[in-house]
Parts: structure tokens; sequence; C-alpha cells
């Protein structure tokens, strides 16, 4: 898509390398898809955010898990 679009092949690299997952992938594909134009820096800081929001989910998953496996610690403890 950012090749069609006239970007730099080692830029499209660059993000692509980065939004290795469908998830990444699929959130940029819905952001470049509301805009015809767009300079490089606003595509890069889209990808920062995009990684970000991942590395919260991927951290709250964490968190949940490890809270889940406390709390089960916890409950065997009582029985």
């Amino acid at each position: 898509m950012l090749l069609d679009r006239g970007y730099q092949e080692r830029f499209c690299d660059l993000v692509t390398q980065n939004l290795n997952t469908d998830f990444t992938a699929q959130r940029m594909i819905f952001y470049l898809s509301h805009y015809s134009e767009l300079p490089e820096g606003e595509i890069v800081d889209e990808m920062l955010a995009i990684l970000s929001d991942r590395n919260r989910i991927m951290q709250k998953k964490q968190l949940e898990h490890s809270n889940a496996v406390y709390n089960e610690y916890l409950n065997s403890r009582e029985t």
C-alpha cells in the first residue's frame, strides 16, 4: 500500500518490519485508508502509537495472567 503511494522501498520495509502482526498491520492499513497522502513523519508517529498500544495490551494480558495465578494460589491455601 505504501509502495503504491510512492514511498521509498526502504521506508516501506522498515514500517513492515515493525508492524509484523495481523493486529498491527490491520491498524496501519485502516489508518492509511483514510488518507491519500501523508508525510513519512506522520506514518512513523502512527506506527509508534500502534506499537505502544500493542505493548500495553500485551502487558495487560501478562498482568491479568499473573493475577489469576496469584488468586489461584491464594484460593488453594484457603481450602
